[in-house]
């Protein structure tokens, strides 16, 4: 990770409270491995559905989706909910990848109460 990275790490705000699980189990999120770069085949573009606070991809029928709370200066992320259809094909990391995107593309700072998403910044952080 170079230092462009770590700065950008420094405005993530991560919090201690657990109360929304994470929809994947372990065995379906980055323990196997986190795929960066072009995501599997199949898996289209992230969006963001501002009117139900929640960025979304639609794969074969089912929504996945990861909800948020935006603020004057922050991104929250809350709930990251994939689908039993269309678990371990790591669609969760790519919800928690285009949040993290667009909280810096806009500048808020990153809160990240999913556990989901801590999870992921800390393997990712780890891989890197």
């Amino acid at each position: 990770m170079d230092a462009d990275n770590r700065s950008d790490d420094s405005k993530v705000d991560e919090t201690l409270e657990e109360s929304f699980p994470a929809s994947d189990a372990p065995a379906n999120t980055g323990e196997t491995g986190i795929r960066i770069g072009i995501p599997p085949a199949g898996i289209g573009a992230v969006s963001d559905n501002a009117a139900q606070s929640r960025f979304e991809l639609n794969i074969d029928g089912q929504v996945a989706y990861l909800t948020y709370e935006r603020s004057a200066n922050t991104l929250t992320l809350v709930h990251t909910e994939v689908p039993a259809e269309i678990r371990g094909r790591h669609i969760g990391d790519q919800l928690v990848e285009a949040a993290l995107a667009i909280g810096r593309s806009e500048g808020r700072r990153l809160v990240v109460v999913c556990p989901f998403a801590r999870a992921y910044l800390r393997r990712h952080r780890q891989a890197g």
